[in-house]
């Protein structure tokens, strides 16, 4: 259930929340990816202390590793992976369309060798949703199939085709079975053509989902259509529904979605980066491993209150990043996350003063410097 608390007075920017079995999410929200059950490097309790409402979790990975039978036996992924509160599976179609082999598409599925192991699996929308809610999902995403960019209007219109009937499948199965009290958002898709993603809207919407995600960009476009596609199908959606923007991004990505109306995001970007040492800080990116940092004695962010920041300095980060210690993968992960947890919370203080507008333009300026 979706509840629409306030609307920013100068732009499409909303305060919500959405209430699940797990708990509350408060929105606009960043979601942390746990694509196999957890999320790179960090601990639940590293991720309660960020603020974490809700974690992402990813139905091929899970389907194949550890398999269903394990964590039916756990009783359902939360129990699997110690985790309390929400989570969304994504329904794997990306997954399985870019990193499987083999792959054939036919109407009523994909089948597709594993990346793992090379063995043969057929996955159908209906057992997609069996899947999530044996996994105990708080949030279901429906097997879709996306289109990479650029790509021709003939391919985009067949996996739209797909996506549209897949999605009808899913929701009937869906309400079939509802062992327990999921949401279902339906995914949108339809590549750069505007046109394809009206009627996707307009049929998604006809068939009565609890949410809808923007799927299908930040595949190799230029921001600036990402941004147009995405102003344009959030415009579309109804505003009684959360609205979910996949796999975006960095901090200047959800300052403009969210300006036009989106209100859940999640991206690896935060841990990725932090992998690679790479800080997001309110006054740009830092590449802790670079030399000018051998002997920065200040913390990574002298505004943040994450444990890496009250605890350690760049000097100390660098030189676990220049040892291999793990625990510098660790440190600059979780500062990420709590970055990003920070950075939603600003704008939904920002959203309910009635002064997104303004903190925008002052993110932006800060977000966008360059490493000095």
């Amino acid at each position: 259930m979706f509840t629409l608390i306030q609307t920013d007075k100068d732009t499409k920017a909303r305060l919500g929340k959405v209430e699940t079995a797990h708990g509350v999410i408060n929105t606009p929200c960043f979601m942390p990816v746990g694509t196999q059950a957890t999320v790179k490097t960090l601990s639940n309790q590293d991720l309660l202390d960020c603020g974490a409402e809700c974690i992402l979790s990813n139905t091929y990975h899970l389907y194949l590793r550890p398999g269903i039978g394990v964590i039916k036996k756990t009783g359902g992924l939360h129990r699997f992976m110690g985790w309390s509160r929400p989570i969304l599976t994504d329904s794997g179609g990306f997954q399985v369309f870019s990193l499987a082999t083999l792959m054939k598409v036919k109407g009523d599925g994909v089948e597709f060798s594993s990346h793992i192991d090379g063995s043969r699996h057929f996955l159908t929308p209906q057992k997609v949703i069996e899947l999530q809610q044996a996994f105990g999902s708080d949030i279901m995403m429906p097997l879709d199939e996306p289109v990479s960019y650029p790509c021709s209007r003939t391919t985009a219109e067949e996996a739209l085709a797909r996506t549209l009937d897949w999605a009808n499948r899913s929701k009937k199965c869906h309400d079939e079975l509802r062992v327990h009290n999921p949401l279902l958002f339906g995914i949108v898709q339809g590549s750069s053509y505007k046109d394809l993603r009206s009627r996707a809207v307009d049929e998604l919407v006809n068939v009565g989902f609890d949410g809808y995600a923007i799927g299908g960009v930040s595949v190799g476009e230029a921001d600036d259509l990402i941004y147009e596609v995405t102003q344009y199908t959030a415009g579309l959606l109804p505003e009684d529904k959360p609205r979910y923007l996949m796999g975006v991004g960095t901090p200047l990505d959800i300052l403009e979605a969210v300006s036009m109306g989106v209100d859940m995001f999640d991206c690896v970007m935060p841990t990725r980066n932090g992998r690679n040492g790479t800080a997001f800080t309110k006054k740009g990116k830092l590449l802790l491993r670079n030399s000018k940092y051998i002997a920065d004695f200040t913390p990574i962010d002298d505004a943040c209150g994450c444990y890496a920041c009250t605890n350690h300095t760049r000097a100390y980060i660098r030189h676990l990043f220049n040892t291999d210690e793990l625990l510098g993968l660790r440190l600059v992960s979780l500062h990420n996350i709590f970055f990003y947890a920070m950075l939603m919370k600003e704008i939904r203080d920002a959203i309910s003063q009635n002064r997104f507008s303004a903190y925008k333009k002052e993110a932006e300026r800060a977000y966008a410097q360059k490493e000095g």
